[in-house]
C-alpha cells in the first residue's frame, strides 16, 4: 500500500485578555472547506491540497479559538483584587466538507472518517474550555498587596496566563502525537478511508 504523509492536527491559540465568570457558554462554529474525489485516495489528496494551512503545512482539520475577557480590578484597602472576570470564548472548527457524490461503501467510509475527525477536534475544543475554566479559577479573587493603583497585578496575571496557555498547547500536542502515530486513532481513520483492506 502506498504510504501517505499524515497531516497534523494543531489547535491554534489566539488569546486576547484574560479571566472569568459563572455560567458562561462557549460559542462553537464550523468553517468547512470543500474537498472532492471519487476514491478515498483522491479525497485524501484533495484534503492535502485544500486543508487549512498552519505554518508551511496543510492539515486535515484545525481547532482555533478567540478568547476575550471582561475584567474588573478593584482597590480594596492597599491591595488590588480582580472582582469580575467574564470570558467570551469562540471555538472554530475547520473541517473538510465533501462535494462529490460517492458510492455506498465509500460514502460509509467517508462518514466514518469525518465523524472521527470531528470527534478528535471536539476534544481539542474541550482542552480549550478546560484552560478557560482554569484561568477563571485562578484569577477570580486574585489579590496583590501593596498595589493600590492595580499596576502590579496585571503582569502577574499575564505570567500565569502564559503558563496555562503553554500547558494547553502541550496537552494538545501530546494528544495529537498519540492520535497521529502509527496505529493511532486518526492514523487508522486515514488508512480506512484510503485503503480499507
Amino acid at each position: 500500500m502506498r504510504t501517505l504523509p499524515t497531516l497534523a492536527f494543531i489547535a491554534g491559540l489566539f488569546v486576547a485578555g484574560s479571566a472569568a465568570a459563572d455560567g458562561w457558554q462557549a460559542v462553537e462554529r464550523v468553517e468547512p472547506y470543500t474537498v472532492q474525489g471519487t476514491t478515498g485516495l483522491e479525497i485524501y489528496q484533495s484534503i492535502g491540497e485544500r486543508g487549512p494551512k498552519l505554518g508551511v503545512a496543510r492539515v486535515i482539520a484545525h481547532t482555533g479559538f478567540k478568547l476575550t475577557w471582561t475584567r474588573k480590578y478593584e482597590r480594596q484597602g492597599n491591595a488590588c483584587v480582580i472582582t469580575v472576570n467574564k470570558p467570551k470564548l469562540i471555538i472554530t472548527y475547520t473541517l473538510p466538507k465533501l462535494k462529490s457524490k460517492l458510492s455506498g461503501p465509500l460514502q460509509s467510509r467517508w462518514e466514518t472518517f469525518i465523524s472521527g475527525v470531528t470527534a478528535h477536534e471536539k476534544i481539542h475544543g474541550d482542552f480549550i474550555r478546560d484552560m478557560v475554566k482554569e484561568i477563571e479559577a485562578m484569577s477570580v479573587g486574585m489579590t496583590v498587596e501593596n498595589d493600590p493603583d492595580c499596576k502590579k497585578i496585571r503582569p502577574q496575571l499575564q505570567a500565569r496566563l502564559g503558563e496555562l496557555s503553554q500547558a494547553q498547547r502541550a496537552r494538545s500536542r501530546d494528544f495529537d502525537q498519540v492520535e497521529l502515530s502509527e496505529g493511532g486513532n486518526v492514523h487508522q481513520l486515514i488508512l480506512q478511508l484510503v485503503d480499507p483492506r
